[in-house]
């Protein structure tokens, strides 16, 4: 099946390098591009596709608003890009429900690979990077006094998979990791998003920061 993505960036260049990398891709295909927020909204509502790559700073709607607006909606899962390896802007997008995000000097293999990942349920989650703002958005917040609510709703099997989600492991890696199927792991990543009221397994993997499970 065709991953349908919606390109949103306000700088054309960059948008046109992005289009040409998605669409000479296997099984990927550029359905629309938007120079702003409130048009990757607009487009994405009408369209559906299965994943907005996001710009973050964006005029009029800027990339966090448009992917709270389209995750709380639940028009499809969006892949953010940042500029800056520390941007204070991403931590807006993972309380938006942004399923992860790369920066703009992502080369084009990763790039793929993160697309189909997000298409498929996954998280993009990368390694240093990712870690590092998720601990550095963990540190910044209040300690939780007490459990996060929905954590001991959880099925053992289910925080095992959290914590997993946690240390910035794919479905696949989890699964290596617990002798289960991967498909197994996707079924567990759903319910533990469902009891913790959660929008992304990276807000899941912030989580199970906050909760000193990682």
């Amino acid at each position: 099946m065709t991953i349908k993505v919606l390109v949103a960036d306000d700088h054309a260049a960059i948008r046109a390098g992005l289009c040409l990398i998605l669409d000479n891709a296997e099984g990927i295909e550029v359905i629309a591009e938007a120079a702003d927020g409130a048009a990757a909204v607009r487009k994405a509502t009408a369209l559906r596709p299965d994943v907005v790559l996001m710009d973050v700073r964006m005029p009029e709607v800027d990339g966090i608003e448009a992917t709270r607006r389209l995750v709380a909606d639940g028009v499809c899962a969006v892949l953010v890009l940042t500029t800056f390896d520390m941007d204070e802007y991403v931590y807006g997008a993972l309380r938006a429900g942004a399923a992860g995000f790369l920066l703009k000097s992502v080369d084009a293999a990763r790039l793929i690979e993160s697309v189909r990942l997000v298409a498929a349920g996954d998280g993009v989650l990368e390694p240093g990077v990712t870690r590092r703002l998720i601990s550095a958005f963990a540190d910044a917040q209040p300690k939780a006094v007490t459990r996060p609510a929905g954590l001991d709703e959880l099925t053992d099997r289910e925080t095992e998979v959290l914590v997993g989600v946690g240390e910035g492991l794919s479905n696949q890696e989890i699964a290596r990791k617990l002798g289960i199927a991967e498909a197994t792991v996707k079924t567990h990543v759903s319910r533990m998003l469902t009891k913790l009221d959660l929008r992304s397994r990276v807000q899941a993997a912030v989580l199970a920061q906050e909760a000193g499970l990682v």
